[in-house]
């Protein structure tokens, strides 16, 4: 990586996600000069934040720093601020390191939690989008479980132990079968004071089956693989309200909780300065077929915050590391064809298939007509992301935890690194 100031046209990339990153290599030994811009100075791997949060993993096992990726890359520099405004009217990106002028932009900004409005939801769930989010859920499972030995009402007690997941999707059921094994392998040991069968484990879920976008077959393969693990599965069920303290349900239940784990949707996370034409549903900007922002020229998005609805996506392309690799590495032709004045080419998503694990020896796969299940999707499941984590070091170190976690029944990070507190959960939001 090499800061060289050249004639060459500019891109500027908005986001070190799976997208952006796929779109710069795609650039490598072009003639145009690549500028990223991150709020964090790494990727993040987020199909795992869930085994950071339920201590299966480091941290720094599912994260690699930028500037490593690009190291030998000498049209790319980056820099690590966080982007404030866009002006498309002069070309330029308001940032927290000064203004950066532009030729071709493209958001790359991924999505963030949706709260649908609730700002209820919002100061007392624990979401899991980044890294900080899942080292404080990670705390605060923890805190709670040793307040739980010290706490003498009941009633507290019994919130204390109880763990709520909202969302039935990969990221809910992950979760829920995560926090289950925890409960049965861990906790038993680490807690032997505690009655373990008092810890109660739900999953509600709005729609009537977990895993939408999957098959059927795998849909009920994995609510059967869940129940008989001990959670609690609720299918056409919605959040009423939280507290805090206890946990409204459409189903007209009350549960007493201090953990309510929130997966239930997401939003495009869009940078101010673009027009309200530009955004859609789900909070993502309207693309075309080359991943061109509605209403301009010189703006791109790709990845989560983008949404084309084009062909059999009407509601655009699933929020998976696949479409947002495709995009990039498509709009990587296009921006050449559009510096060269060549005919652009219209994006084609290749759907390379669906899965999902909920614990050992259990996962579903969806690759076409074809569906797997049990231990050899399990396995499938743990190559798949053991070969799309960035960097040899991160892939044998987790390798190396999976292995010790699958023989000893164990997870080795239960450490409060960073005591949680919802003052500093608010920061952390307040600072993305």
């Amino acid at each position: 990586m090499k800061n060289t100031d050249t004639n060459f046209p500019k891109i500027v990339i908005i986001g070190g996600g799976f997208g952006g990153i796929e779109l710069a290599k795609k650039l490598a030994s072009r003639e145009v000069q690549v500028l990223m811009l991150d709020r964090h100075n790494y990727h993040t791997f987020q199909p795992l934040l869930y085994q950071v949060a339920t201590g299966g993993l480091e941290a720094d096992s599912i994260a690699f720093p930028l500037r490593k990726i690009f190291k030998n890359q000498k049209n790319l520099s980056f820099r690590n601020t966080e982007v404030k405004e866009i002006y498309p009217d002069r070309k330029s990106i308001d940032t927290t390191i000064g203004e950066i002028k532009y030729d071709y932009l493209v958001l790359a900004t991924g999505s963030d939690t949706n709260f649908f409005g609730s700002k209820e939801l919002e100061r007392y769930t624990m979401p899991m989008k980044t890294i900080p989010e899942a080292l404080n859920l990670r705390s605060m499972i923890l805190q709670n479980l040793e307040e739980a030995l010290i706490e003498s009402d009941q009633a507290k007690k019994e919130a204390l132990l109880n763990f709520v997941v909202v969302g039935g999707g990969p990221t809910g059921v992950e979760l829920s079968g995560a926090l289950s094994e925890l409960k049965k392998h861990v906790l038993s040991n680490d807690y032997p004071e505690l009655d373990i069968a008092s810890i109660n484990i739900y999953l509600i879920e709005g729609s009537s089956e977990l895993l939408g976008p999957m098959s059927e077959k795998s849909q009920h393969n994995a609510k059967y693989f869940l129940e008989e693990m001990g959670v609690i599965v609720m299918t056409d069920t919605s959040v009423l309200a939280y507290d805090g303290k206890s946990l409204s349900v459409s189903n007209g239940i009350q549960i007493r909780t201090s953990n309510v784990l929130w997966s239930a949707g997401v939003v495009g996370q869009v940078i101010p300065g673009l027009t309200t034409a530009s955004i859609g549903r789900g909070n993502r900007l309207l693309v075309d077929e080359i991943s061109s922002v509605k209403g301009y020229t010189d703006i791109f998005a790709i990845g989560d915050v983008a949404l084309m609805n084009l062909g059999d996506y009407p509601n655009g392309h699933p929020g998976v590391a696949p479409a947002a690799q495709q995009q990039g590495e498509h709009l990587a032709k296009n921006l050449l064809h559009l510096i060269n004045s060549e005919k652009t080419e219209p994006f084609k998503y290749f759907d390379k298939g669906s899965m999902a694990t909920v614990g050992r020896n259990r996962a579903v796969v969806d690759l076409g007509n074809i569906h797997f299940k049990g231990i050899f999707a399990w396995f499938i499941w743990m190559f798949v992301h053991l070969m799309s984590l960035a960097g040899f070091r991160n892939k044998a170190v987790t390798f190396v935890n999976w292995i010790w976690s699958y023989f000893s029944y164990d997870r080795g990070t239960r450490l409060i690194i960073r005591p949680f507190s919802r003052e500093l959960m608010t920061e952390d939001t307040t600072q993305k």
